[in-house]
């Protein structure tokens, strides 16, 4: 059954929703293209306390095979309590306003309603996935992060971003699909454009400096934040970058979205 959406209130964009300081165990869901990823999390340190389980994402990824998925993982796992999910959406008041590698029947829908009613009425926190992992990141991550205005970035399939200011999430910035020149930014500099057309790091790093040039005409930040697999090899990208901002390499790694989720269940963030 498909949830209807109420209409998102006028203004949204500007609230902003504190950081997470809240410190016991949640529960984390991270719902990708490819696979959905739970985790139970140590709030005091952000780490897993037991080792994450991974169940490929259904084909075709609807709204109703997904909520399934959701619930074999929080079974898995015997967890009883509020669960946080993370969504390749825009999510204002619990619902999906686009839908970037999952099906499209998720736009419109009332995911905060959808995952309750799969998980037996407990209380859930959706957000976008960016926007989960930034929160993990202001959390766990540099402690720069809390000080002014931060970008932070996932460069995967796209460019996914979460806008942060002195520790507060904007949420569901979407600055992957600004125009940089021609293109949008994540046709530019995301990983699978590094992949598809077999850049090297340093050629990779001249594109992705274009693009946050951009950004920081823009918004000025004092920081940039980027997540994602590049993350991991960043002393082979970092250094051929040419802008004025800072950058730094994400601290969570692959783990950020679930840690995002949980901190936003435990804190009951709902954008």
């Amino acid at each position: 059954m498909k949830h209807p959406a109420p209409r998102p209130p006028r203004g949204f964009l500007g609230r902003f929703v504190h950081c997470p300081t809240m410190t016991r165990e949640a529960f984390g869901v991270d719902i990708g293209g490819s696979g959905i990823k739970a985790a139970r999390v140590d709030l005091t340190t952000g780490e897993f306390l037991a080792p994450r389980h991974r169940i490929a994402t259904p084909k075709p990824a609807t709204p109703q095979a997904v909520a399934g998925t959701v619930r074999e993982l929080v079974e898995h796992f015997s967890w009883g309590g509020p669960v946080g999910i993370t969504l390749p959406s825009v999510v204002t008041d619990q619902t999906a306003h686009s839908a970037a590698n999952i099906d499209d029947s998720w736009v419109g829908v009332h995911v905060g309603a959808l995952f309750e009613e799969a998980l037996g009425g407990r209380e859930v926190s959706v957000l976008n996935d960016a926007d989960a992992a930034g929160i993990a990141e202001c959390r766990f991550g540099d402690p720069r992060i809390t000080d002014g205005p931060v970008i932070f970035l996932t460069l995967g399939t796209g460019i996914g971003s979460a806008f942060l200011l002195d520790g507060q999430l904007f949420p569901n910035t979407e600055i992957g699909h600004l125009q940089v020149g021609k293109k949008e930014a994540e046709h530019r500099a995301s990983a699978s454009a590094k992949e598809r057309h077999e850049w090297s790091y340093p050629a990779w790093a001249k594109r992705l400096s274009r693009v946050l040039r951009s950004y920081e005409h823009l918004f000025h930040p004092r920081l940039f934040v980027i997540g994602g697999g590049v993350s991991k090899h960043a002393e082979r990208w970092v250094p051929h970058l040419e802008l004025d901002t800072p950058v730094v390499p994400a601290s969570l790694k692959n783990s950020a979205g679930i840690v995002g989720a949980a901190l936003a269940a435990a804190e009951g963030i709902k954008p």
